[in-house]
């Protein structure tokens, strides 16, 4: 006859390492991790970036709101600001009149792969402090974002089959250390796709968003005026060019600075000041702060000619 053994021993055991990771890493965020209420019964979640009361949300979270009330996982709230909204990459930061709290770490999406566990931690249909746990489906999608006129795809999107649902909006997506590496932000609709999620992922093109609205409350982008998508190049040009790829120009907006410039329909951009561009992403990345009102070579692909178009692109409103 054995010796009982001590019941939390036991229980330890009993985790497959599955749940050890979940579990832990469900102890490190949902103290990080607050629900939002804005307006008439709106609500949403939000991440703790700092001690001293920023916090990261979705965009369509807090739009048109000045303010709200933030929970915290303890039960104690404060009011808090919206700081600034980002609506073209969904990100928002709001600041709460709260002090010593516990800061998520932000990862790295760029480092994630498909099939790779994560866990899905916010506070799905007034459920607060809730967790979900899945593996990334996919990774690359584009998520189409508008701000007014403008409109801009968010790339690299991580899809998930961590349930999501109306709530997790904002909250974190967390790799299996704990580090913050998306914010849920959509959900794809019953009868179309379930458990299907996507969260705008934590790297270094998000960071920089993060730390402008931060900064100064908004995000300035430089503004082109076109509509274009991926193309391949014949083989004649890729010799020409050096590189098989270019974004082709399928509309021009009337006055912009590309219509100024001479771009047309049809043109195919290769280069823009001696930067490849072989995607939509890539021109968009190109299109930052200190970029506008400056003269930039754009390298196009003209019909059987390669010819550089200088445009001075202005500020993006949205």
């Amino acid at each position: 006859m054995t010796a009982s053994a001590d019941p939390e021993v036991l229980e330890e055991q009993a985790l497959d390492a599955y749940s050890r990771v979940v579990t832990a890493v469900a102890a490190r965020l949902l103290p990080s991790v607050a629900s939002l209420r804005v307006g008439r019964g709106g609500s949403g979640s939000a991440v703790i970036i700092t001690p001293d009361g920023f916090l990261l949300t979705s965009a369509h979270v807090v739009e048109r709101q000045t303010s709200g009330k933030a929970v915290f996982a303890d039960g104690v709230d404060a009011r808090f600001e919206v700081v600034g909204v980002d609506r073209l990459s969904d990100l928002a930061v709001v600041r709460a009149s709260a002090g010593d709290l516990p800061a998520a770490t932000l990862g790295d999406a760029d480092r994630l792969k498909v099939g790779q566990l994560v866990v899905a931690i916010g506070n799905p249909l007034g459920f607060s402090g809730s967790v979900s746990a899945g593996v990334v489906s996919a990774l690359g999608r584009s998520l189409a974002t508008s701000a007014g006129a403008a409109s801009r795809l968010v790339e690299n999107v991580i899809q998930t089959d961590a349930a999501l649902h109306p709530g997790n909006s904002g909250g974190a997506l967390a790799d299996g250390t704990g580090e913050v590496v998306g914010v849920n932000t959509a959900v794809v609709g019953p009868g179309i796709g379930q458990g299907l999620g996507m969260a705008v992922p934590i790297n270094p093109a998000t960071r920089a968003i993060i730390g402008s609205l931060m900064a100064t409350g908004r995000v300035r982008r430089a503004y082109l005026g076109i509509g274009g998508g991926s193309r391949s190049l014949p083989p004649r040009m890729v010799e020409r060019v050096g590189q098989a790829r270019g974004v082709e120009v399928v509309s021009v907006v009337a006055g912009s600075p590309a219509a100024s410039a001479g771009l047309v329909t049809g043109d195919v951009i290769v280069k823009i000041d001696g930067g490849a561009i072989v995607d939509v992403g890539g021109l968009q990345r190109m299109m930052t702060d200190e970029r506008i009102e400056r003269r930039l070579e754009i390298v196009v692909v003209r019909g059987e000619e390669v010819r550089t178009v200088v445009v001075v692109p202005t500020e993006l409103v949205g």
